[in-house]
């Protein structure tokens, strides 16, 4: 289940939490977080807002990152094995 909580994002915490900034999604996962979309920031207020946002965003990630014993790199995820299905069609 995802929750999307704009006010709250605790990086690297739990694998559903989901912060979204105008069309971008800022996924959490405890070992990545992925960025999906896109955000304009535009030359107002709004986009002031907009880009204040971002940055506290990517300043919570980094704090936490800086806060923790790394890795030299996270292994990548195994793909599901495929597997055969019956043709529906045959």
């Amino acid at each position: 289940m995802t929750k999307t909580t704009p006010d709250r994002f605790e990086p690297f915490a739990d694998e559903a939490t989901v912060r979204s900034l105008g069309g971008l999604s800022i996924e959490n996962g405890t070992e990545r977080i992925a960025l999906h979309g896109s955000l304009d920031i535009t030359c107002d207020r709004a986009g002031l807002d907009a880009a204040r946002r971002l940055r506290d965003t990517v300043e919570a990630i980094v704090k936490a990152l800086e806060g923790r014993e790394l890795p030299t790199q996270v292994a990548e995820a195994p793909e599901a094995p495929l597997r055969e299905v019956k043709n529906p069609f045959a």
